[in-house]
């Protein structure tokens, strides 16, 4: 009998939450769990990360760069074998956004809302049962997913838009080698795929936020994070082993991020990529902000420790145009 992700959640943290710290190991994370819980496992010549890049009319108005944004997420997740690949019939997925900020989509500082939308749309057609919408904002929740745009453009399509109630979080051993224990959200960890689905922009204490630096948004407390980002970082993408990271290159914030605010800081980049790799996709994410991908500390720490590699062009990366 195939153990579901929630029933094994529910038993491996059965008698630890009532203490405060649950010792959870996700499933797919852990390869003794990986065969009995069904995870999908890698397959053998489908392509570690897959680039869109936008070809046609560069001048292009609000309602042509959304209609790019839409076919850019399209032929990205295509080109990674589609969102089948990741999604099993009846699986509840929790599409992860960087909604941080009470700003709107021009100024760059949360991902894109036509490719979270986009994204939102392939999991269903690739058989999600549920799909999942929501993120740890710096700013007003409510005001920031409404300014966006992420939440009025999943809720038409059947997404399930979440709040994340911050009375809800449990502490987690991940186990790090600097950050042993991390607040967590557990509807995050209960559902059975997670799809990263960070923007790429500028950081002042990080650099850039990438995928890594997105996985921030689903934690508390991240003071702790701020004394050694890199570190932190890598310990928390080592604990979540994430199966699939889809990188908005759409519009990018190049300065004074991460919440931004001047639209002189905006540039189209005009691409988005998805990825297996996501130290490789963040290096790729680097080089489209003006960066090396050894300046970012945490693409180093990640490569370093083995979770990827930030000589993203040895994957033999597919790249495609899209016009």
């Amino acid at each position: 009998m195939v153990c579901s992700r929630r029933r094994f959640l529910a038993q491996t943290t059965s008698g630890l939450v009532t203490s405060g710290v649950v010792g959870v190991a996700l499933p797919g994370l852990i390869a003794d769990h990986s065969a009995a819980l069904g995870v999908i496992q890698p397959q053998s010549g489908m392509p570690k990360l897959a680039i869109a890049k936008w070809a046609g009319p560069k001048e292009l108005d609000a309602a042509a760069i959304q209609q790019a944004a839409v076919k850019l997420t399209e032929k990205a997740v295509e080109a990674l074998g589609g969102l089948q690949r990741f999604v099993r019939k009846g699986d509840v997925v929790w599409v992860k956004p960087n909604i941080a900020w009470d700003r709107t989509p021009e100024l760059a500082a949360n991902t894109n809302p036509d490719v979270v939308a986009t994204i939102v749309r392939l999991c269903f057609e690739a058989g999600a049962k549920r799909v999942k919408v929501g993120d740890n904002p710096c700013d007003i929740a409510v005001n920031s997913y409404e300014r966006s745009g992420i939440a009025a453009a999943v809720r038409p399509l059947g997404a399930e838009v979440v709040f994340l109630d911050r009375s809800r979080f449990k502490t987690v051993n991940i186990k790090g080698e600097f950050v042993k224990t991390v607040p967590l959200y557990p509807e995050i960890l209960e559902c059975d795929l997670l799809i990263n689905v960070p923007i790429a922009k500028h950081h002042g204490l990080s650099v850039a936020t990438l995928c890594m630096k997105n996985y921030m948004g689903v934690m508390e407390e991240r003071r702790t994070f701020h004394q050694a980002i890199a570190e932190c970082l890598t310990d928390l993408t080592r604990f979540l082993q994430p199966r699939i990271c889809i990188l908005d290159a759409v519009r990018m914030l190049v300065a004074r991020g991460p919440r931004g605010g001047n639209p002189q800081d905006v540039r189209l980049g005009l691409a988005v990529a998805a990825g297996t790799d996501l130290v490789a996709l963040d290096a790729w994410g680097a080089e489209m902000l003006g960066r090396k991908p050894e300046e970012v500390p945490s693409i180093v720490k990640g490569h370093q420790s083995g979770l990827g590699t930030m000589n993203y062009r040895s994957l033999n990366p597919l790249e495609l145009t899209v016009a």
